[in-house]
Order: structure tokens, then sequence, then C-alpha cells
């Protein structure tokens, strides 16, 4: 079929809201007002009056009309009914006509013939579009005037990626691809022209005038140039990374320093990575084009048919790693570009330590570390106690930023409510600091028919709800890669989400520190209540362990170069590790125990051995941890529950691995000169500010088997049966749990009246 191959794309249909603001513009206003309905009767048994819930209603006035639309929970869910309900009456009817076989491919080869006209360029009253600032910088160049590098629309250019990516959608993660495709739709616009050979991009005819005076009398940056610091990543993972200067002159361009440090004679050779880091970041990675896998004058076919570029021997991991992007060649990671924000010319420093912190960052232990600003003391917790002790990023929030940073879908969470049982006359049960489901199934079919426990029976009373939390990891093709099915559940729904995500994430954190062989891990996450798909899971991950073994494998090579006692260092196990503490100071009689919240001060330095040599790499006036959940390393806990309050101790520790001594450091080249003289060790210095005992309820659940909320609940269940009490009143009643026993068995009462001073947890207890 040649060129009229048939593309296929999607595309979603536009919202109501959309569509007023393509009609109207500005001269629609909306206007946003609360709505308290009446509750209407929802709690008979609540002798106080009742709140319902805050609800929005959207009035939109157009030139035309005014409506208003129905009452929503969300405001956005207001504008778009009223939206709705205007076009309703405007007789307007959205498109919904899926686009044609051909409509990306069209739109591709307009959007290309726009961004070279001289519309695009003399759209100043809009807001600056980062190419403008590549177009100012080619025709102020002496050489190539005029001329853009391919890759630079593919990396710039939202709406002719988004094209590309509907059109064969593998471009996302083969930069050589887009380049390919825009090379192809360059030959066919009507005012883009390309080189033979190399990858520029022009307009085919001159410029006017008055915008090539515009473009080249603004200055983009300093008229004494400016200097960059970037990182060097070698396509090697035996080559250590290595910190560049970049230099853009006045009149330069930034494209044209880089080309000069990976050793290309000009910058159309380059080609650009997406963002890496955050997202708001100009961070990215350049490297060399290699042969493109297609010519651009093949047929369109032939395009869609390519595959990705495969190449032995110069696979550049690291760098792949970072931007989920295959990149070949050495790569240069910088901070520099034009942003929509910023009409000159953008650009950060990047440093060895900023390379080291976002290596580290994609371990699900370095998450957290870096979240707690403490590389070298922290450590991810082991449990979720409660929402009140733990610092730092919660669980969840890492899972998340461990699945986007890995170019996965968001984490996927099921909450399910369950019963948890007690015997009202049994105070023997096993204790447990979660709360274990024991009902059987025959049970749960037993009173969903109908029947009803007896107060001499001695089945189970229902006190409560708890909660169960399930989690699943997807690609972004929504292949099934990890799920988490946790046999405890927990009082708190948010604390079982959060202890659902943590299982998740440790077990992430063995696999990827290479703690144990793999088929050992998926054995012993499947008795954890983790399943795995294989072939999906090693897809997804196999460049993230090799990548970071890699690291592993480097460091020890180098501290074999720099001193043989440093591989023993990397090597020495938590168990062969014996650290002497030295207390000082007053003994206060006030030690911290498991459970207990304190507050430390600590300073951690890097020290030669045998040399009055030390430069100190990490520092904090207050750091706070919950004993005995692993929030800190085993040293540190060692230590502090030796220490009683307002002492101070010192003990050393063997080397971590590099990276998260050069990713704590403030200057990391200190640091490796420090590390390349000889063997050196960490030296810790601490002091014990305060400390909080755990709560009482923790302490309960901790101390008593089962805790004295249920032997309470029992207690008073066996003096209503014995004194056949017709009246129950229960002062501080809470949200009702002994009301809701009561209901579940026959007892003589015949009223029950409920007393609290929080009127949210009456308005629960009412409604049992």
């Amino acid at each position: 079929m040649g060129e009229t191959t048939a593309i296929q794309a999607t595309k979603s249909n536009q919202t109501p809201k959309s569509i007023i603001h393509q009609k109207y513009g500005t001269n629609a206003f909306y206007k946003i007002e609360e709505v308290r309905e009446p509750v209407q009767n929802s709690c008979p048994g609540l002798a106080i009056p009742q709140q319902g819930p805050c609800l929005f209603r959207c009035n939109l006035q157009l030139p035309e009309l005014s409506v208003t639309s129905e009452t929503f929970k969300k405001k956005r869910d207001a504008e778009q009914n009223a939206a709705q309900m205007a076009l309703e009456k405007l007789g307007i009817q959205p498109a919904t006509d899926s686009p044609t076989s051909r409509e990306p491919w069209d739109e591709l080869i307009a959007r290309i013939s726009f961004l070279f006209s001289n519309e695009f360029l003399s759209s100043q009253h809009l807001p600056q579009h980062p190419l403008i600032g590549h177009f100012k910088a080619a025709f102020q160049r002496e050489t190539e005037c005029g001329l853009l590098p391919v890759s630079v629309l593919a990396t710039y250019d939202a709406k002719l990626n988004n094209l590309c990516k509907s059109i064969k959608h593998n471009v996302e993660r083969d930069p050589h691809l887009i380049v390919t495709l825009i090379m192809k739709a360059a030959r066919l616009s009507d005012s883009a022209a390309i080189s033979q050979g190399k990858l520029w991009i022009w307009k085919q005819s001159p410029y006017s005038p008055d915008i090539l005076k515009a473009l080249t009398s603004q200055q983009l940056s300093s008229s004494e140039g400016i200097w960059i610091q970037a990182v060097r990543i070698p396509c090697s993972i035996e080559k250590p990374v290595e910190p560049v200067t970049l230099y853009i002159s006045s009149n330069g361009y930034y494209m044209d320093a880089i080309a000069q440090k990976l050793g290309l004679t000009d910058n159309s050779q380059i080609l650009v990575s997406r963002t890496v880091g955050k997202a708001s970041s100009e961070m990215r990675l350049y490297f060399s084009v290699l042969e493109l896998p297609v010519p651009s004058d093949s047929s369109l076919e032939d395009l869609l048919d390519a595959k990705e570029v495969v190449t032995d021997g110069s696979f550049n991991e690291r760098a792949s790693y970072f931007s989920s992007q295959n990149i070949y060649g050495d790569a240069i990671l910088a901070s520099i570009g034009y942003t929509w924000k910023f009409p000159e010319l953008f650009h950060e420093d990047v440093s060895l330590g900023t390379y080291y912190r976002m290596l580290i960052g994609r371990l699900p232990n370095g998450g957290y570390k870096l979240s707690r600003e403490a590389i070298l003391v922290a450590e991810l917790p082991v449990a979720f106690t409660s929402r009140s002790n733990w610092r730092g990023s919660f669980p969840s929030d890492l899972l998340a930023m461990f699945c986007r940073q890995h170019w996965l879908s968001e984490p996927v969470y099921s909450t399910i409510s369950i019963t948890d049982p007690v015997d009202p006359f049994s105070v023997t049960s096993q204790a447990s600091k979660k709360l274990k489901v024991t009902k059987p199934v025959e049970e749960e079919t037993k009173y969903a028919n109908g029947g009803s426990r007896d107060a001499n029976d001695k089945e189970s009373i229902t006190l409560g709800d708890s909660f169960r939390c399930e989690v699943k990891i997807l690609s972004k093709g929504q292949d099934l890669i990890i799920e988490c099915f946790p046999v405890d559940s927990y009082r708190k729904p948010n604390d079982a989400r959060q202890n659902a995500a943590l299982k998740v994430l440790s077990w992430l954190n063995k696999y990827l520190k290479l703690d144990m062989h793999v088929e050992k891990l998926f054995s012993s996450g499947e008795t954890h209540g983790l399943s795995f798909y294989p072939e999906t899971f090693s897809k997804e991950f196999a460049l993230c362990r090799s990548v970071h073994a890699g690291q592993l494998a480097s460091a020890l090579r180098k501290c074999s170069l720099l001193a043989s006692s440093c591989v023993d260092q990397l090597n020495i196990t938590q168990e062969q590790s014996v650290c002497s503490f030295k207390v000082e100071g007053l003994d206060s009689g006030v030690f911290p125990s498991t459970g207990t919240l304190i507050c430390i001060s600590y300073v951690v330095s890097l020290v030669r051995k045998e040399e009055d040599t030390k430069e100190s790499l990490e520092s904090s006036d207050e750091f706070e941890f919950e004993v005995g959940t692993g929030a800190v390393i085993p040293e540190v806990e060692a230590c502090v529950t030796q220490m009683s309050m307002n002492q101070s101790a010192h003990f050393n520790t063997e080397l971590p691995p590099r990276d998260f001594i050069f990713a704590a450091a403030g200057d990391s080249a200190k640091s490796m000169s420090l590390l390349s003289m000889g063997a050196c060790f960490l030296e810790y210095s601490i002091s014990l500010l305060r400390l909080m005992e755990p709560l009482e309820e923790r302490m309960e659940q901790a101390l008593f088997s089962p805790p004295l909320s249920k032997q309470r609940v029992e207690f008073a269940l066996r003096h209503i049966n014995e004194s056949c009490a017709s009246t129950l009143v229960d002062f501080g009643c809470g949200s009702g749990s002994l009301l809701d026993s009561l209901l579940d068995i026959s007892t003589s009462l015949e009223k029950m009246v409920g007393v609290d001073i929080s009127r949210k947890s009456l308005s629960r207890a009412a409604k049992v």
C-alpha cells in the first residue's frame, strides 16, 4: 500500500468545558458556590443537629445564556456538568468521530510545516516556545547558520513528540526512531528541508527580514559567556563517572559545546533524552546518534516496521537506566536548555554528588534516605507502626515515586474491610500487634443467613472492622509485575495501605541490593504474600539490577586499587562488624526502649586510617526516629539503646558503598581524593537529646493479651449478663464499639444510650 499504510491512533474526545473555552474563551464565567444539603434522618438516634457533606454547584454565564449545574462533591465535576448543560441548550454536539487512519501522519507533516513558518517565529505575543531559543542560537552562529538538529524538534516540541508516539508507540524508548519519523515527515513538508547524510533541518524559503532582525538582536546570555558543570557517563560500566565543564560563549549554542565534549564534528549528531530527575528540571542526557534503523527516504511501511536499534558493545546501561531509553556510547548529563518559563538560556550545575543522589534515589532504601536527608544514618523501616511516629516520606509515596522513576504505572491499591473476631468469655487469645482474621467461612455463612449469637454461645462476636490492603504493580502496558496479598490486618485503612506498600518496597530493596539469590528471593517473597510474574518482572527490572550490580563491582575493583583493606571493608557483613561505643556524660537513668520516639544530633565524618585527615560528610541538629523499627543503621540503634538522655557517644564503622559516600558529601571531589589516599572509615558522633515514650495504645497492644480495650468490652458483657440489666448508658462511647458488639448477641438489654464529647464519634455510633 506504500504511503497509504494505515496508522493506528486514538484521540480522546474533548470535554464539555474545553469546547466552551474554544467557542467563548474568556467570555465564559464559572462561579462555584458551596451547598450544605440537610441530612434527612440519617441518624435518628442522635440527639444533636447534624450537617450534611459539603457539595458544590456551578453557575456558568455565557453571552447567550446562563445555566446552573447540579450539586457535586468535586468542583470540577460541577463545572463540567454546567458546561454540558450549556452545550445541550445551545444545540452543540461534541464530536465523537475517531480520527482517520491518515490523521496523525498528516498532522505530523502539518506541525513541521508550521514550526518552519514565519507565523511560528512571529507569534511573540504567545508564551515563548522553547524552540524559539534554539532558532535564535541557530541564526547567531557563524557556521551552519539557521540549521537545527532534528533531535531538538523531537525533544522540545511536545505536540510533535506525541504525534510520533501515536504513529509508532515504541519511539518513546528509542530516540533513533523518532528522528527517522521526523526526517520522513520533513521530506513531505512544504516548508522544511533536510540535508543528506546529516540530521539538519531548516526552512526551505528565507525568513522575512523583520523576523531575522528580531531573532538576532536578542542576546541569549551574558556577554561574558557561561561555565556549566556537567557529568560524563561512559558507556562502559567499568569506567567511572567523571565531571566535565561546558563553556557557552555569548553568541554560542550550547549544543555545540556538548558536541565538542562528545568528540563530534557538529551538533546534528547529538540525540537528546527526555528529562530525568524531577519533572520540572531540564536535566537531560546528550549522546551521539548511530546509524538510523531505516533511511528517511524509505516508505512509510518500512518506517512503521522498523525495529529498535541494537548495537553490541556500546550500549550505555547507566544512561539508559536513568532515561528508560536506549542510549549508546558515552553520554553527557547536563541541566541546560530553553523552557516556557525562562526566555533566556536556563542552566544549573550537575555535580558528581547530583549523579550519585539520583542513582541511590532509585533504590527504595535510597529514596527514603533522601527524604530524611540522612543518607549515612537512615534506613527504610521494616514496619509502619503509626502515622504519628513515622518520619520521612510515607511508604505509599515512596512506592509511587519508585514506579514513576522506573516508568511503571502508578500502584493500584485495594483496601478490604474485614471482621475482627473476639470471644467475649475468653481473655487468653494470642497476643498480636496486628489484628488477625481467623473467622472460618462456615461462620460467615451462618450469620449472613440470619442466624444470631446467643449470650452463652462461645462463638466470637464482632467488635469492629479491621482492614487489609492489597497492592498491584503494573507496567506501562498494564502487564502485571507484582501482586501483594498481606495476611495481616490493621485497625486503620491507612495503616493497612502503608504496610502493604512497605512490604513491596522492602522486597524490591533486597532484590536491587543483591542481598540473596533471585530464586531464593522469589521464594521468600511468596511466603510473605507476594506474587511475581517472572517474564514481565525480568523485562522491567533487568537493567535496574544490572546497573546497581555493576556499580558495586566497580566499587570493589576501585577499592582494590586504592588499598587492599578497602575490599574487606566493602564486603564486611553486619555480623562481622563490631563497634565499640564510647559513651560520655552523666547517666540520667532514662533509657530508650522499643517503641520510643527519640531525637538525636549527629555528625558523620570520613577519616583516613593512621592519619589525622577527616572530612565531615553529613550532620543533623535534630533527627527523630522510632526505636525497634529498623529506621536507622544497626550501629546507630545499638548505640542509642545504651545511652541515656543528654549523653553523647562516638563509634567507628567500615565504609558503605562509595555511591552513598559521594551522595552524602557536599564536595564529592574532595571525598574522592581522600578515599584515594588509602583505607578509610566512618566516624559517628551522636548526642541523645530527648525521648518520648510509646503511646498508650501501642504499649497496650505490646504488653496486654488481648489489648485492654478488648478486655474492657469482655468485662462489660460478662456483668451485663450476670446482672440481667435492662438499660445501658455508655459514657465515653466513642464510635460505639461496645454498642455495636451488643447488637450481635442476645442479652437482657432493652435500651442503650451512648454519650461522648466528640460529635464525629457520636455520628458514627448513631449510624449503627
